[in-house]
């Protein structure tokens, strides 16, 4: 069963599509949560990740981080773990 995946991101945020770019290519489902202009969503997403810059990556209700955050767990081959992908 894969796991549930969350990303709060901005329209005009590079790291958000890289970041969307490595879950794409892993085939991944996820649910994007756009912040633009969205104070009360970008609260939510403080709240949830401590952090106010975009993108957060939620997966299975634990903040990973962000882009770079995400791309670190891929080079540990720690990504697919968490994200309950078996070869």
């Amino acid at each position: 069963m894969q796991s549930e995946v969350i990303v709060y991101s901005s329209n005009l945020c590079g790291y958000c599509y890289r970041a969307k770019a490595l879950l794409n290519s892993k085939h991944v489902e996820f649910s994007e949560i756009k912040v633009d202009g969205r104070f009360d969503l970008r609260q939510q997403m403080v709240q949830l990740t401590d952090n106010h810059t975009v993108p957060q990556v939620i997966i299975n209700g634990q903040a990973i981080g962000g882009c770079d955050d995400l791309y670190a767990l891929e080079e540990r081959q720690q990504l697919d773990l968490l994200l309950n992908i078996l070869d």
